[in-house]
């Protein structure tokens, strides 16, 4: 589908807006989409995703500003007429190949008001592609740009539903504003908000991005981090049988364990087949990640760490240990601990942390867990923030099926 991104500036220009712009133009790039950004100012954001420059789309070019000082005193002069005619012409030349037309804010805000004239006059001559109308702000509703807006057109366009139109808000409360301001069914206004790039967030490495796409751990809720290597001592069994309870509540939880198998004792490799078969019989294998199914050596401790950012808690059932030095990487990752309560491990975590026996029934173990998931508001903003407000979540959820038609 050849889809056209429209607004007044994209990046390198700073801004909100911009900012979305980029998110979506390499999401639905990403997704086998042709995209075109079209803007007054600003450059390319790859070959794949192109700049057309229309400088009179720009909400600063010297023509938009003297003809906005003339709207803003309430005059409406041959001047604006003018542009929104030069406007219409270049649009519709710009957009010759487009099927989708996306505008960001235009048809909401009067920054140029003879680019969302132009717009108009293009889609109701039935010029315009499929047109998308993404609200951001609305400036009929806010009252520091009241000053700006008269009855009438062009003002009107802002506060008007122009027909055979998709609007989206960025928020519930934007849908009931432009409800109320164009008389529409909120039901008929799609609500798509605004996200996080976990990958740039968390500055992941290379590595950690490849993992996290072949196990899809950042679909899961809540995250459970083992980061062990694969030896008996170390009870990866409990955490399996745990992890199978906790699915009663928490369907879409995960445990990931970080470590290659021992390299010192060929019974590990029989201890990794019974681990294998376990997940199996408890039918956990989209939900217990081994990464030494994945990678064939110890991962750097950047990865580790990543691991570490991206986990709900750290999960440590250990039979025995020296020393114990997860309990530390969570404690510098702000991660809570459930760990088995062993001499090491109590020496380190003291009161700070969720103890169980290493030989605890599985069922109550779960429960600790389902506890601090329901009860820490902390836990449980983390868990749904990522499952709904990852830049990835929100094209598969919300934006994929509104360009094709179903949302």
């Amino acid at each position: 589908m050849n889809i056209a991104l429209l607004h007044y500036s994209v990046p390198p220009i700073v801004g909100g807006v911009e900012s979305v712009i980029a998110h979506h133009a390499r999401l639905m790039s990403m997704a086998g989409h042709s995209m075109q950004l079209i803007a007054g100012r600003g450059e390319a954001l790859s070959n794949q995703i192109p700049l057309t420059l229309l400088p009179l789309a720009d909400s600063r070019h010297p023509r938009v500003a003297e003809v906005k000082k003339q709207l803003d005193r309430g005059e409406v002069t041959v001047y604006f007429e003018s542009l929104r005619d030069e406007l219409a012409v270049e649009l519709q030349n710009a957009l010759s190949r487009a099927e989708v037309l996306i505008a960001h804010n235009v048809c909401s805000l009067g920054k140029n008001l003879a680019l969302t004239a132009a717009l108009h006059q293009l889609h109701i001559s039935k010029k315009l592609p499929r047109l998308i109308l993404w609200h951001h702000d609305l400036a009929w509703t806010t009252p520091r740009y009241h000053h700006e807006l008269y009855k009438g057109y062009p003002w009107d366009l802002l506060r008007t539903d122009w027909g055979e139109t998709t609007h989206v808000v960025v928020s519930e409360l934007r849908r009931k504003e432009l409800a109320d301001l164009i008389e529409l069914e909120p039901a008929s206004i799609s609500v798509i908000p605004n996200g996080v790039d976990a990958v740039r967030f968390y500055k992941l490495e290379s590595q950690t991005q490849t993992l996290l796409e072949q196990t899809h751990l950042l679909d899961a809720e809540p995250i459970l981090l083992l980061p062990v290597r694969m030896t008996p001592r170390k009870n990866i069994e409990l955490a399996l049988r745990t992890l199978a309870d906790l699915k009663k509540q928490f369907p879409q939880t995960a445990l990931v364990v970080t470590g290659p198998l021992g390299p010192h004792n060929v019974d590990n490799l029989k201890y990794f087949r019974h681990l294998s078969s376990l997940r199996e019989e408890l039918g956990l294998q989209n939900s217990a990640h081994f990464l030494a199914e994945l990678v064939d050596s110890f991962l750097p401790d950047e990865v580790i760490a990543d691991f570490y950012r991206v986990a709900d808690a750290l999960f440590l059932p250990s039979l025995e240990e020296g020393f114990g030095i997860p309990v530390i990487e969570a404690a510098f990752s702000h991660l809570p601990t459930f760990c088995a309560d062993i001499p090491s491990l109590r020496e380190l975590g003291l009161n700070d942390v969720t103890y169980f026996r290493p030989n605890e029934e599985p069922a109550k173990v779960a429960r600790l867990l389902a506890d601090y998931f329901h009860s820490s508001p902390t836990a449980r903003l983390a868990v749904r923030i990522r499952a709904n407000f990852r830049w990835e979540a929100i094209y598969r959820q919300k934006i994929a099926p509104l360009l094709s038609g179903g949302c």
